[in-house]
């Protein structure tokens, strides 16, 4: 098994062409991404996953695992010569780091606490991949793997079972610290119509990822046609991944959050009206919480708002990705419908 495709690096111009900044952040500058709230590590599909950068083969569904740190996690690479390790003392104790070989790209972490046989757990980072489907490896010029999956390779594999010991990042031992730790954060936020906020927060320095959805409501499976009636109890909502070292949560509140919306204006921004374009805060953190109260009261104080601020502070819960139709909306559609801006 395997390929004789070569697999080479491109240039930094290049990379920051095609990569998304998350990836870019990720791969090239080392950083991990929130646990949890990221594509791939709920992701049950046969099929393998590569490099982001290379297209080089990495991983395979049927050696993955539910480890329990919100991140992908796999028994072994693909191939061994896939990947190369170093040591890594950035977290103030000794790890090993996860490189693609043809790339050098940063995937993540390999621990020894893994299930058996071998007990490793490889914990990556879902923006150092992308997923080729089983029935796709054929047409995207990966047929030499379709063997992992059998004659039928668009049935779902195997993944290999969950681990039910605990591990450094679950559990690390009593006065260590956990293996994995994101050095970025994600931010919930809700301000009216979702198509004006992101535009705005998108170009925000220190910002990495947006993404539009609904949170806040009682359904499971909410769509726009149900949130747009107002009856779900979901707000329309942008979920922020952002670069704490470039840009903190309480700047992000009081500099651009309180200042791109009317957060007195209960369940209505400008013409639109109704519960899901309400002003909501949804803190990830105990912490988050703490600063969105100390912001609100903060920006209160200053009397730019004549009337009482409205803005709901609660912590996040699920958060459902809105239709591919809202993503990005303003940067398919330049001009079109926004009732938001900066206001000094």
């Amino acid at each position: 098994m395997g390929t004789k495709r070569v697999f080479t690096k491109p240039s930094d111009a290049e990379l920051r062409s095609r990569l998304s900044p998350l990836e870019y952040e990720v791969t090239q500058h080392d950083a991990t991404e929130p646990s949890f709230r990221n594509k791939f590590w709920d992701n049950h599909e046969a099929g393998i996953y590569v490099d982001v950068a290379t297209g080089e083969p990495l991983f395979s569904s049927t050696d993955k695992f539910d480890s329990g740190t919100g991140w992908p996690s796999f028994t072994r690479a693909v191939e061994p010569h896939r990947v190369t390790t170093k040591e890594d003392y950035k977290l103030g104790m000794r790890r090993t780091e996860v490189r693609s070989a043809a790339g050098s790209s940063h995937l993540g972490h390999v621990f020894d606490d893994g299930p058996l046989p071998d007990r490793l757990r490889y914990c990556i980072n879902s923006a150092s991949l992308r997923f080729i489907p089983a029935n796709r490896l054929e047409a995207e010029g990966y047929g030499e793997y379709a063997v992992l999956f059998g004659a039928a390779p668009q049935k779902a594999a195997a993944s290999a079972a969950p681990s039910t010991d605990a591990n450094a990042c679950v559990a690390p031992a009593p006065g260590q610290r956990a293996g994995c730790e994101a050095t970025l954060e994600t931010a919930v936020l809700a301000g009216g119509c979702f198509w004006g906020m992101e535009e705005i927060i998108r170009k925000i320095p220190g910002v990495l990822e947006t993404e539009v959805g609904y949170t806040g409501g009682a359904s499971a499976k909410p769509t726009y046609e149900d949130v747009h009636t107002g009856r779900t109890g979901h707000a329309e909502a942008i979920r922020i991944t952002f670069d704490p070292t470039k840009l903190s949560y309480e700047e992000l509140l009081e500099k651009w959050f309180f200042r791109m919306h009317n957060p007195t204006t209960k369940n209505q921004q400008g013409n639109d009206v109704g519960s899901q374009y309400r002003s909501a805060i949804f803190a990830t953190s105990p912490a988050q919480r703490e600063t969105a109260e100390l912001v609100k009261k903060r920006v209160e104080a200053s009397g730019k708002w004549r009337t009482p601020i409205v803005t709901e502070i609660v912590d996040a819960g699920p958060f459902t990705l809105a239709e591919d139709f809202h993503q990005d909306y303003l940067q398919k559609h330049p001009g079109g419908y926004t009732c938001h801006f900066l206001r000094d």
